[in-house]
């Protein structure tokens, strides 16, 4: 017996086939419109290290096995930790001084022992601070045209660490209030001005602070330490609001920054050593909204987050690659955009300032990266026909004026950023802000606290009395000498 076939168009069976599908996989529609390339104007960003010229060269980059930047930038200077003999030093170049730097150029070298973070105040690109072994902070100030002479006399020096200082982070909208941590695991909240410890939480981490970090407006601090808990402090009382234990299984070190919207953005390891990113919502620690394995490398993620783009930067010591990520309201919420990869290991890395960027050139991120004996400037771009200034890449961003003052901060009032525009290109004011402390109350004064220009005057000043003094010692001598004989 024969069976009949049914005759059917091939249009007819492949619209039937497509139906059978459709039936025996609900989740067709749902696996295709993932292949669908996300939208964002920040897909084709690309990074470019600067030429050779444009370069710092011939500098000794500090060799001190420490997880912090080693690098701290402003549109006025760039500042790195260089090896030292005898204590511990850092240089501050103007950046048009690039190329090959001469051995003998100044640096600020009054630490005793070696500095493992610097960086620059986000209210007056002429002063930086400085943590060291020493177990020291140091507040300095760099002449506009920088250094002619070595800097020993620090304008204030904060003393209050018991073991060395490795983490310092100034306060983004208060004036002259200061964070620094130490291996001591101590957190101290400083008036720079006045040269105080004013907030000292000294209870709430039970082992080694692995980072520290300020929310936008400054009414929390994000730590992570190596007892594998993520805390967010009330800084003024000195309270923990919020913890998570083990944001990362594995037993390196995490760090951990505040993205948009109040959100966390963590780095560590599996339990298998393999390099993690985690977003994490501080209404619900419980579960992460997303967390994504990267690789096996062994360096520690430095994060680097600017709020006015969403874009995340992170940057492995020792590895030669910058990843970036968008971080949005989408599942999953922290989208892998791109790399830059190179072939030299990075030891440090500095990240400029939105208002140090050149606008007309759509750069939206510039980092300093340390080599071995250089520092090379990488410049992300987003490539954009129009020479025309662009809106949606530069929203108002965080300036240098400060909102609030350190008393007024410390007394419980909250500042928000003071945004400015980008659309000229920012302009930095001509004559540089004084940074006023009172004397009187300081610990240390330096005779350079007034005007930084006097700096190197005063220590010339200084040897000559020195001089002076000792051929006074030596006529009394003779003289003396003399009046035996007789």
């Amino acid at each position: 017996m024969h069976m009949q076939r049914r005759r059917c168009s091939p249009q007819s069976r492949s619209l039937g086939a497509a139906a059978d599908f459709r039936k025996s996989d609900p989740q067709m529609e749902f696996t295709m419109s993932r292949k669908v390339v996300r939208s964002s104007k920040f897909r084709h960003v690309f990074g470019q290290a600067l030429k050779t010229d444009q370069c710092y060269d011939d500098i000794r980059i500090s060799q001190m096995t420490w997880d912090s930047n080693f690098c701290s930038v402003n549109p006025k200077f760039v500042a790195m930790i260089v090896d030292a003999s005898g204590g511990g030093a850092f240089m501050v170049l103007p950046m048009s001084k690039t190329g090959r730097i001469d051995m003998s150029y100044p640096t600020v070298c009054g630490h005793t022992g070696p500095v493992l973070d610097i960086e620059f105040c986000p209210h007056n690109d002429n002063i930086i601070a400085s943590g060291s072994e020493d177990c020291s902070v140091m507040i300095w100030e760099i002449p506009d045209a920088g250094l002619t002479s070595p800097l020993t006399e620090p304008v204030v020096k904060l003393e209050g660490h018991s073991k060395r200082v490795g983490i310092l982070s100034w306060h983004p909208t208060a004036h002259n209030v200061l964070l620094s941590a130490g291996c001591d695991n101590v957190l101290i909240l400083w008036n720079v001005a006045r040269g105080q410890a004013v907030v000292r939480l000294d209870t709430v981490h039970p082992d080694l602070i692995y980072s520290a970090c300020w929310n936008r407006d400054g009414s929390q601090i994000l730590t992570s330490c190596k007892d594998k808990t993520m805390r967010v402090l009330d800084p003024r009382e000195g309270t923990v609001l919020i913890e998570k234990e083990k944001p990362h299984d594995g037993s390196r070190p995490t760090r951990a920054v505040f993205v948009s919207d109040g959100k966390i953005l963590s780095t560590g390891f599996s339990r298998m050593s393999e390099r993690q990113v985690a977003l994490w919502d501080p209404e619900n620690f419980a579960e992460p909204l997303t967390l994504q394995e990267l690789d096996t490398s062994s360096g520690v993620l430095l994060p680097f987050f600017d709020p006015d783009t969403g874009i995340v930067y992170l940057c492995g010591k020792g590895d030669s690659s910058i990843r970036y990520f968008e971080v949005t309201d989408e599942a999953p919420y922290v989208h892998y955009l791109s790399m830059y990869g190179s072939k030299e290991s990075q030891k440090g890395m500095g990240y400029m300032p939105k208002r140090g960027l050149d606008v007309h050139k759509c750069e939206i991120a510039r980092f300093y990266k340390l080599h071995e004996r250089k520092c090379e400037p990488i410049v992300m771009t987003v490539p954009r026909k129009s020479d025309l200034f662009q809106d949606d890449l530069y929203p108002d961003t965080v300036g240098p004026e400060p909102s609030v003052e350190a008393d007024e901060w410390f007394e419980g009032k909250d500042g928000r950023p003071v945004l400015i525009s980008l659309k000229d290109g920012f302009v930095a004011p001509t004559k540089a802000k004084e940074f006023k402390v009172h004397k009187s109350l300081l610990k240390t004064s330096s005779a350079s606290a007034g005007n930084p220009q006097d700096g190197g005057e005063v220590q010339s000043l200084r040897k000559e009395v020195k001089d002076l003094r000792a051929a006074v010692e030596e006529l009394t001598k003779r003289m003396k000498e003399l009046e035996s004989k007789q």
